[in-house]
């Protein structure tokens, strides 16, 4: 095994990833390999991240993310010389839910990029790690898959999958023993390009914030984490309102 982590990011231009990479290089060097679906933004993703951390090692992989062929060999590469200590999956989009019920195609992409590929890159990474009896993995779902509301149930329906789906993971991997571990974190609103359609910015967290929460949660190995932690408690109280009173909110 090589004596610096080896940490993998799938969505390598995610904001949130970005700042995730930043927190784990200021703690100490790592090799990065960096996924994306353009190889221009990637790049500039990593020059970026040489600038701040010039001994960093950084690999890019440009890659089809709905193309299983395409799945399997990047995971393929990236655990071929040595195994993965760290995998983030983090790529994801923000569909519009009017244009998701006005067009069954963007409805049909939205879900596909949202809850279909990231399930595909995490099953064959977990494949990778199960063999090595090591390794992390961490999928970013969202609040917004705790309980469907009208304003954005495509996307909550995709990130509910990612819950049930990490849900299963965890089960599999208790009942073997394995060393890996699993993690479902669920980012509340965070002002990150995704979200800039958003008004009221001066609500949402900052990509700094859920990256350290993210950053420490997976090194504790924790199942679920909620970031900023307060969403814990606020879709503990809306997944439990009775529907009549539920069906009256205007969210």
């Amino acid at each position: 095994m090589s004596q610096k982590q080896k940490i993998l990011i799938i969505g390598g231009t995610s904001a949130i990833a970005e700042h995730c990479v930043r927190q784990w290089l200021s703690k100490e060097n790592a090799e990065i390999i960096l996924v994306g679906r353009g190889i221009e933004k990637l790049t500039r993703t990593a020059n970026d991240l040489k600038v701040r951390y010039p001994s960093t090692e950084i690999q890019l992989q440009e890659v089809d993310f709905l193309s299983t062929i395409s799945i399997q060999a990047c995971i393929e590469q990236a655990f071929a010389i040595s195994p993965v200590d760290i995998a983030l999956v983090a790529h994801g989009t923000l569909p519009n839910q009017e244009s998701c019920e006005n067009d069954i195609n963007i409805a049909k992409q939205a879900i596909e990029v949202n809850a279909l590929s990231p399930v595909l890159f995490a099953e064959e990474i977990l494949k990778k790690m199960i063999q090595e009896d090591h390794g992390r993995l961490a999928v970013i779902g969202s609040v917004a898959g705790d309980r469907g509301r009208k304003s954005n149930y495509v996307y909550g329906a995709s990130k509910a999958l990612i819950d049930k789906y990490l849900e299963g993971v965890q089960h599999r991997l208790a009942l073997i023993g394995s060393k890996v571990t699993a993690t479902l974190i669920k980012p509340g609103p965070t002002a990150t390009p995704m979200t800039a359609e958003i008004s009221g910015k001066g609500k949402l967290a900052s990509p700094e914030h859920v990256a350290k929460e993210i950053v420490e949660g997976v090194s504790k190995g924790k199942r679920v984490i909620y970031a900023p932690s307060k969403w814990l408690i606020i879709m503990l109280i809306i997944k439990n309102l009775p529907f009549f009173l539920f069906k009256k909110m205007d969210i």
